[in-house]
């Protein structure tokens, strides 16, 4: 089993509800239309399966998440989509061959041990001509203003720690790659950013963080891991939260993209 490591505290699952097909899954967006299959992969709490079945419709769409703990919000979210969610293994998706025609997948490979694993089973489920498309942060390459060491130290915890699980914090260059390595050849590549800079969105992004530093997986196991003591988390808590309060506050966050024609 692979580790997540942000977890699903509060914290971690209140970023994930503002994901949308149109801020996480943009470069997808002119290849979905009416009556399309979908496969979501690491769904989460639903927000972008609930949408992208929203585009599709009538197709049916799929989301499955490799913890049951988000899914009932996910759930809840239902209101007349044809969109069902289930616990699912991505090395081992109970789905037949050729069996959708759009398999996503938003922040996931990262989090993998064997992402390329993945990737050759997600093509898998795929039909002919049909889909794979997959997103990754770069967390090398996120940057920020104004400068403060409690984030650096954040930022080198937070590789270090992802690291430690055996997954790759730094997915969204090696997305390509990947893709070639799992014997997929026909692949464009794409990258967006996330950025907030607005009071709302910087008090948004700073207060997930500061949460998450001292009260989520990622902080269990910075500890555990003998990375980090509680003081020090406290430390890059109280950045967050300085960063969140500086009125020329901006944060960017670059991202890798694939789509992937089987």
């Amino acid at each position: 089993m692979d580790t997540y490591t942000h977890g699903h505290a509060d914290a971690v699952l209140q970023s994930h509800r503002w994901r949308t097909v149109e801020n996480s899954a943009g470069y997808l967006l002119p290849h979905l239309r009416p009556g399309l299959g979908v496969l979501d992969v690491g769904c989460g709490p639903g927000t972008i399966t609930v949408d992208l079945a929203r585009r599709v419709a009538p197709g049916r769409v799929l989301g499955l998440d490799v913890a049951e703990a988000p899914l009932d919000e996910a759930r809840a979210l239902v209101d007349g989509e044809d969109v069902t969610f289930a616990v699912g293994d991505v090395y081992a998706l109970d789905l037949p061959d050729d069996s959708v025609d759009v398999v996503h997948a938003h922040q996931v490979l990262q989090h993998l041990t064997d992402p390329v694993a993945a990737l050759r089973e997600m093509a898998r489920v795929a039909r002919p001509g049909g889909l794979v498309a997959v997103r990754e942060v770069d967390y090398a390459a996120t940057t920020w203003f104004p400068a403060d060491e409690g984030l650096d130290r954040w930022l080198d915890l937070y590789r270090r720690v992802a690291r430690r699980n055996g997954a790759e914090p730094d997915a969204g260059r090696r997305l390509r790659a990947w893709a070639h390595a799992a014997g997929l050849r026909d692949v464009t590549a794409s990258a967006s950013t996330y950025c907030y800079a607005s009071d709302a969105e910087r008090e948004w992004w700073g207060t997930s963080w500061a949460g998450r530093a001292t009260a989520s997986a990622f902080a269990e196991q910075a500890v555990a891991y003998g990375l980090a003591t509680p003081a020090e988390l406290d430390d890059v808590a109280a950045a967050w939260l300085r960063w969140a309060a500086a009125d020329d506050g901006w944060l960017g966050m670059l991202h890798g993209e694939l789509l992937v024609r089987v």
